[in-house]
């Protein structure tokens, strides 16, 4: 199922999400114009390296770049086409739904959160691994779990692939959300989902975060972070 357009109108534009978005491919051009060996340099010093995030002695070695910028940095970085193109679009339906129920500062706080969540259980899962976390999918995750949490109901229009059948329904959003999450879940506990180049867990733990954090984060929430301040 590949969702590509949702029924919920927005009061504001989103303009976070859209600053995302194009943030997300002008790096990805900018990757696409370095030749081969400077983009794996670019990837190993900018995307999130397990390894050297649980090593301690990288911190204290200031001609290396931070590990825990590097988390943030990694967001902005894809792999290719399709891993660019499919992140986007999940950002560019549901993202502006959730930025328009917290404001545009909230958001980018949230989605920095979720991503830096997202980040920490893959960690977690693979503390020694070497190979460098890319993709802003971590963050995308928990932008997803906030809008399961927000509407449920929605109808998103999704366009469903069967071998040679295609065809165009609209599922609500609960039956779309919820099979993306259960992808993920049966995912991360295959054997070749281990050994795979996607972060499954990372996916896992971004959704977790925005449902858990998504009724902090929302306008006019009693339990709001931000219910002192009035942030645009």
């Amino acid at each position: 199922m590949i969702p590509f357009k949702d029924d919920v109108p927005t009061r504001r534009r989103p303009v976070v999400t859209v600053t995302l978005i194009v943030i997300n491919c002008l790096v990805f051009l900018f990757q696409l114009s370095l030749p081969a060996e400077s983009n794996y340099a670019l990837l190993m010093i900018f995307g999130a390296v397990p390894a050297r995030m649980t090593n301690i002695s990288f911190y204290f070695a200031p001609e290396l770049y931070n590990p825990l910028v590097s988390v943030f940095t990694s967001m902005f970085l894809h792999g290719g086409w399709l891993h660019l193109l499919g992140n986007m679009l999940y950002l560019w339906i549901f993202g502006n739904n959730v930025e328009d129920s917290m404001g545009r500062m909230r958001f980018v706080v949230f989605y920095l959160i979720c991503g830096l969540a997202a980040a920490g259980l893959q960690i977690a899962r693979n503390p020694v691994s070497d190979v460098p976390m890319i993709g802003a999918s971590g963050a995308i995750a928990g932008v997803l779990g906030a809008y399961l949490i927000l509407h449920p109901f929605a109808r998103v229009h999704t366009l469903l692939i069967i071998f040679i059948f295609i065809r165009v329904i609209t599922l609500p959003a609960i039956v779309v959300l919820s099979f993306w999450f259960v992808i993920q879940l049966m995912s991360s506990l295959s054997p070749a989902g281990h050994q795979g180049g996607v972060a499954w867990h990372a996916h896992i733990g971004g959704f977790i975060t925005g449902l858990v954090l998504i009724r902090f984060f929302q306008r006019g929430q009693r339990g709001s972070f931000f219910r002192n301040y009035r942030w645009r």
